[in-house]
Order: C-alpha cells, then sequence, then structure tokens
C-alpha cells in the first residue's frame, strides 16, 4: 500500500537519530519498524510517496501517532530559524535543522524506552543495538524472524544471571531494578501519563541508575514532552563549544527537545 507524507519525513535520519534502538534498515532504502506487536517495512518510492506492508487500519491507529504525523516538524524549524534570528548562534541552528530535516520524535513504549536508555549509559549507539536485540531475543516473542520487546511480565522474574552475557556489564543490576519497580507497580506507566513534566522525571529517578539524562529521554521519547532536553555529551559539549556556556534551550521553551535532536543529530554526525 502506498501512503503520502507531506512534512519532513527521512527514514534514514530517523533510524540514525539517537532516539531508538530496534529500528533498523534491513536493506537499501527498506527500514524495519517495530512498535509492541506491531512490525512495519517502508520504504520511499516517490518524492513523499511511501510503501508499507501494514493495513490502512494499522497505518491509521498505530504508525500516524509513532511517527508523530500529527505535527508540522517544518513549522517547527521555521520557529527555530525565527528564534535565532541575529543571534550569535543562527548559522549553527540554520545548520543543525536543515542537516536533521526529516527527523521524527517518535512515540515510543515507555517500557522499551526505560531499559533501553538505562542500558545506553557510556555505550555507542551499536552496543545499545546489540545489548537490546539480546534482550529481546532472551525475553521477547518470535514473530517470524523478527523478536519483539518483552513485556514487562516476561521480564519480571529475571536473575542477574538470566541478564549476563547480553553486554549489560553493572547496567544489569539497574535493568533488574526497573523491572521490579515496574512489575510490582511501583513505577506506573498509565499514571505517568497524567504526571507534570517534573513530577514525571522525578519519579522516573526513584529507579537506581536513572538520572537526569535518561528520565528526561524517557520523557521526550515515550511520553512526547517535548519541551524536555536530555542532556547527553554531546548536547553538553554544544552548550559549551557553540552556544559559549549559554542554555538555549530553556530560552526556546516549546519544542525544546525538538531543537535537542537536531542538533544532537547534527553534533554526533558532524564531528
Amino acid at each position: 500500500m502506498e501512503i503520502k507524507i507531506s512534512d519532513d519525513f527521512d527514514l534514514k535520519k530517523i533510524v540514525d537519530s539517537g532516539q531508538c534502538f530496534r529500528p533498523k534498515e534491513i536493506k537499501a532504502g527498506l527500514f524495519r519498524f517495530i512498535v509492541g506487536e506491531n512490525i512495519l517495512h517502508i520504504s520511499k518510492r516517490d518524492e513523499q510517496i511511501f510503501e508499507i506492508d501494514c493495513s490502512a487500519q494499522d497505518w491509521e491507529n498505530v504508525w500516524k501517532n509513532y511517527f508523530d504525523l500529527g505535527t508540522k516538524y517544518a513549522d517547527i524549524r521555521r520557529d527555530i530559524r525565527n528564534f535565532s534570528a541575529g543571534k550569535p548562534y543562527e548559522k549553527i541552528l540554520y545548520d543543525a535543522t536543515e542537516y536533521g530535516k526529516g527527523i521524527r520524535i517518535l512515540r515510543q513504549a515507555p517500557f522499551e524506552t526505560l531499559i533501553s536508555f538505562i542500558i545506553s549509559q557510556r555505550k555507542n549507539i551499536p552496543s545499545i543495538r546489540s545489548s537490546v536485540e539480546k534482550i529481546c531475543e532472551r525475553f521477547g516473542q518470535r514473530v517470524g524472524n523478527v523478536y519483539l520487546f518483552p513485556r514487562v511480565e516476561e521480564m519480571a522474574d529475571a536473575t542477574i544471571d538470566d541478564l549476563t552475557g547480553l553486554g549489560l556489564a553493572y547496567r544489569k543490576d539497574y535493568v533488574k531494578e526497573a523491572v521490579e519497580k515496574v512489575s510490582s507497580g511501583a513505577i506506573d506507566f498509565k499514571e505517568l501519563e497524567t504526571f507534570s513534566d517534573k513530577d514525571l522525571t522525578e519519579e522516573l529517578k526513584i529507579i537506581n541508575g536513572v538520572g537526569d539524562k535518561i528520565a528526561n529521554c524517557v520523557a521526550l521519547f515515550a511520553y512526547h514532552r517535548v519541551d524536555r532536553v536530555p542532556v547527553d555529551v554531546w548536547i553538553r559539549r554544544a552548550i559549551d563549544e557553540d552556544f559559549n556556556g549559554e542554555n538555549i534551550f530553556s530560552k526556546f521553551g516549546k519544542n525544546a527537545g525538538i531543537l535537542q535532536q537536531y542538533i544532537f543529530y547534527h553534533k554526533r554526525n558532524k564531528k
């Protein structure tokens, strides 16, 4: 089935943007995305025309929300250019938004996002992807040749031994605690939807190993709190090197998390 997407939408940039670890380009131009039990293969056929292998109903009910297609990212890029006009960092933000044009903030599953970003600490993206895949293979259901990310209950009884050999190192203790807190109800993903941004991130930080950066990643990539800004090594470098120590994100305000994603992608890939 073919669909039309008229706004910014670049599959490779989305996959390589650092916000997700399971989507992948399985062969030239063909990309696979997984959310819950839904698997999508999608490729670009023409300008604004994409071929998908899911039903029209699943596209409407699952994937349009996942790709945040209700938001006009072209408008956000324009807002960023207007915000930076006349400022010392105007060219940097222009270059970042042009370079990252096509990135979208995916609406990912909270449990997968939490576990994935706990794993991400002090690891590069290929290593994170490898560990996430190993978790899926060990605990998740197999659908064809794909393993789904495990549900909380599928990991609830996981021991440290069960988590060994997945490339987690010291992070396996954090993963185990996160699973325990979610399965016990101490962390309730549904309830977190009703929390303010600050309360949401503070609640997540009751998990050992979850600090400001990981909590903000979950808020941004799972709960679509697009004013949250995870500060990792690349964003810290951008603040120090490109913005003269100024936190421009707090000044940009609404959609600061999307601005962060453009800058992160540009800074990391243009290093």
